[in-house]
């Protein structure tokens, strides 16, 4: 997701106590549960008060992005009476997350709505490209998930090749999630879900699971 750049956003993030540093990264809290490609942090943001045992990181490459993310849960905390002290932000690329996670500490991931990097030459830049798939593999616990949410069916089709290649069990999938009663089950909805659904398209989900 790609906004109007704010003057000054690297540094100003780092106000924020919802960012973490990047640069002497440090984190010692359990069942964590990552977002990648954020965005504005809507879904993490309605998750992490949800479901307050866990502790939610949100992982977006853009600053001014991050910006709009503190911003939206500022609201929400001054709306819901919460602090979210379970929720924080992380500006990385994620093809680095190995650098920042160590193997088996995440309980589970959500990918939504990434960028499809339609061009073949893009494939690998794909956040569920072999290579991303292998990174998210050794991060995550045993037994643990990945849920993916998109409304590119390219893209869509594309992950389910990948998968093959990969050490994951494919789970469920659906390529209508809102007419999927058991995947639509506790669903929460992204900014983009709730304007594509608005439109009527079709949503494709898939989970994945990591056997040992």
């Amino acid at each position: 997701m790609r906004l109007r750049h704010i003057k000054n956003s690297e540094n100003l993030i780092y106000e924020s106590p919802y960012v973490l540093d990047d640069k002497n990264f440090k984190y010692d809290k359990n069942n964590i549960i990552l977002e990648l490609g954020m965005g504005k942090g809507s879904f993490i943001i309605k998750n992490a008060y949800e479901y307050k045992d866990y502790n939610f990181i949100g992982i977006e490459k853009y600053p001014t992005v991050i910006m709009k993310a503190i911003e939206n849960v500022e609201n929400y905390k001054n709306n819901l009476d919460y602090d979210f002290s379970n929720l924080n932000f992380l500006c990385i690329d994620i093809d680095k997350i190995k650098s920042y996670f160590k193997n088996e500490t995440i309980d589970k991931i959500y990918i939504n709505f990434s960028d499809p990097w339609p061009k073949k030459r893009h494939a690998t830049r794909r956040l569920v490209h072999i290579d991303f798939l292998n990174k998210y593999y050794d991060i995550l616990k045993a037994n643990s998930i990945i849920e993916f949410k998109t409304d590119n069916k390219d893209l869509f089709d594309f992950s389910l090749e990948e998968i093959e290649k990969s050490k994951f069990i494919l789970l469920n999938k659906t390529y209508d999630l809102h007419n999927d009663n058991e995947l639509l089950k506790n669903n929460i909805m992204t900014e983009y879900e709730e304007k594509f659904t608005s439109k009527n398209i079709p949503i494709c989900k898939l989970i994945l699971k990591k056997l040992d």
